[in-house]
């Protein structure tokens, strides 16, 4: 029996940060644990240049993507591991699915929406500035999603409309070709938490308050300490639930280290600085051997190159076979 499969992707768009690694990173490394599913990981570099327009930096960030998920776990004999550009099936099924797919459904995806939104607020043309790869950015994701036929993606909230979009790309494929050529794929939702970041906000690089997945001690221990708290002092006591420190705490303390804390601040006599210090040493250890692997695989970019060259030896095979399948349903084979 044929197994189901489950596919991630990651834009490298910027350097992994504690937000990236809990509300995606960390759920797809455990997900693969998984053996009766099939699983694809793939660098979406070329989702990237909507927004990254600087050659060194895409490079960079495509390793460092790379680097996070094998550092933190992720078995490249287990899984399939490929950059996208190494899978050029994607971008002719991109395509053939954007000739399937309604102007009007394009409209509605968030990201055109949003700038089309934020341009008519300012008085500009409603266009402006919005280039037709982000126009299209959904019909790409279908390829990605559709090509190697996925059963179960992770999503998370402000991603579930990508793959609704997938869905209904599909749906319209199958329907115009009478076809059941393409699975619907469904969403995996034990993805998607949202990590407090320095000032409260969600942690996001166009906050600026992220904290790098793989600072120093030192650094690490700087950015914790810039953690924005109330002014209670360290006898009164806190509601940690109002308390963005603790929800990062809790990711990496074990139940008794939480419920610990949680009590220590209910009933009051502890300061924020403890809680920062105890937040930085339960963080540092956890990332103590994956910083060490990280490392190591940044300085060695020829290395992280040959696993992802053998990740898309064996995913180009597959896309290669059910492209042809959609060349024989749509008449070009």
């Amino acid at each position: 029996m044929q197994k189901k499969i489950y596919l991630s992707g990651i834009k490298p768009t910027g350097t992994p940060h504690f937000g990236n690694y809990l509300g995606a990173i960390r759920p797809t490394i455990q997900a693969s644990q998984n053996r009766q599913l099939d699983h694809y990981y793939f660098i979406a570099d070329y989702h990237a240049i909507n927004a990254l327009h600087d050659p060194n930096l895409l490079r960079q960030y495509v390793y460092e993507v790379a680097a996070t998920w094998l550092a933190c776990g992720l078995d490249p004999e287990a899984v399939t591991l490929y950059r996208q550009r190494d899978i050029p099936e994607v971008f002719e099924l991109q395509w053939i699915l954007t000739c399937c797919t309604a102007k009007g459904l394009l409209n509605r995806a968030h990201a055109y929406k949003a700038q089309r939104d934020l341009n008519l607020e300012k008085g500009h043309d409603a266009d402006q500035g919005i280039n037709a790869g982000l126009y299209a950015y959904p019909a790409l994701m279908a390829a990605d999603i559709l090509l190697f036929q996925a059963n179960k993606v992770p999503v998370g909230k402000d991603q579930f409309q990508h793959l609704e979009m997938a869905r209904d790309i599909a749906h319209a494929f199958n329907t115009r070709y009478k076809t059941s050529l393409f699975t619907l794929p469904e969403p995996d939702l034990e993805v998607g938490l949202v990590l407090p970041g320095l000032d409260g906000r969600k942690m996001s690089k166009s906050y600026g308050n992220t904290i790098p997945l793989f600072e120093t001690p030192k650094k690490l221990r700087t950015l914790i300490n810039r953690f924005v708290t109330d002014s209670s002092r360290p006898e009164e006591p806190k509601d940690p639930e109002t308390a963005p420190i603790f929800h990062f705490y809790r990711e990496f303390a074990t139940e008794a280290q939480t419920e610990s804390l949680r009590q220590r601040l209910l009933q009051g006599g502890i300061g924020w600085g403890d809680v920062k210090a105890e937040l930085f040493s339960i963080v540092d250890e956890a990332m103590r051997e994956p910083r060490a692997r990280y490392a190591a695989l940044m300085e060695n970019p020829a290395q992280i190159d040959a696993i992802l060259a053998k990740g898309a030896e064996k995913a180009r095979p597959k896309a290669q076979a059910f492209l042809q399948q959609v060349r024989q349903a749509i008449g070009l084979a």
